[in-house]
């Protein structure tokens, strides 16, 4: 893999001459940690629903929410039951996973990188798709089950609390801030999802400089109705899917599983991943809609992700 740094952990660790090597992880703690990340799992039931664009047919203003088409047509989709992370990769999770296998740190990234020591352990990891995927198969091989990045249909379905015409992944579908007035300094705070006061608020209270680029604890606002916590912002999440901006007009209905092979390529000349949610949310403009998808190179390590069970019982 060629050599990719995720932006806001350059700016949180700073530069490191010598690093320790990351300790062990002893049995108890491995058991705790696998019994913690299976009670993590939502599970979701299956059921079919029009994924990709409602907008125009189905939302309040019958406007399309996303002018790029690549989330149009609207299709429909039939998916089996599965369960999925209730929460975004955490750099806690990520290191336990760093502790457990060392020898998977990225070619020419930094121990120190990982490390974090000012990061938030409850904030979203940043990685690559292939670190994704790879913790997700780690999970599978601890616990025995069938893990995995969710594909892009299971990650809609579930942000849209079982494919709900809802265009936000908040408690009621909607963003809600204070009614603060903006200013060059200040402004609304949300309700149910973060604005960038909140972000620059949080940022400085850990004593960074990251302003409203930072990533809060995967918790910090209620879940959707389903019980998933900020599919709508605080990172894009890489899923399992090959990109094709015209997967939606020949996707299959049950179960698709994204182009076979790649497809796309990045304005870098990569083979594009699908990604999916958004970065970071805005009062303003309520950047958040759950239908937006982007292909992204699997090698940028400025996402994060969530993993799913594929089975069709819940995880206990």
């Amino acid at each position: 893999m060629k050599r990719v740094l995720g932006g806001i952990s350059l700016l949180l660790v700073g530069c490191v001459e010598t690093v320790e090597p990351l300790a062990e992880v002893n049995e108890q703690e491995m058991n705790e940690f696998i019994l913690r990340v299976k009670a993590n799992q939502v599970f979701v039931e299956g059921g079919k629903f029009l994924m990709g664009d409602f907008g125009a047919k189905y939302g309040a203003e019958r406007l399309p929410f996303d002018m790029n088409k690549n989330s149009s047509p609207l299709h429909e989709v039939r998916l089996d039951a599965y369960s999925i992370d209730k929460h975004k990769i955490t750099n806690s999770d990520f290191r336990t996973y760093l502790q457990h296998n060392p020898s998977f740190i990225r070619k020419g990234k930094a121990l120190s990188d990982y490390e974090m020591p000012k990061a938030f352990p409850g904030s979203p990891a940043e990685i690559s798709w292939f670190e994704a995927e790879k913790y997700c198969e780690w999970l599978g091989e601890l616990s025995g089950l069938p893990y995995a990045l969710p594909t892009e249909a299971q990650w809609e379905y579930a942000a849209r609390s079982r494919g709900q015409f809802l265009k936000v992944a908040t408690d009621d579908g909607e963003y809600r801030v204070t009614d603060a007035v903006v200013s060059r300094d200040d402004g609304p705070r949300g309700l149910n999802i973060s604005t960038q006061w909140d972000r620059r608020e949080f940022a400085e209270s850990m004593g960074w400089n990251t302003r409203s680029l930072t990533f809060m604890p995967v918790d910090r606002f209620p879940p959707n109705p389903l019980g998933l916590y900020s599919m709508s912002d605080n990172g894009v999440e890489w899923v399992k899917d090959w990109y094709d901006p015209e997967y939606y007009s020949y996707s299959p209905v049950d179960n698709p599983q994204g182009p076979v092979g790649p497809v796309y390529k990045t304005p870098e000349g990569e083979n594009a991943r699908v990604v999916r949610g958004q970065g970071h949310a805005n009062a303003i403009w309520t950047l958040a809609v759950n239908v937006y998808r982007k292909g992204r190179d699997p090698d940028v390590a400025w996402y994060t992700a969530r993993c799913a069970v594929n089975s069709k019982e819940p995880v206990n």
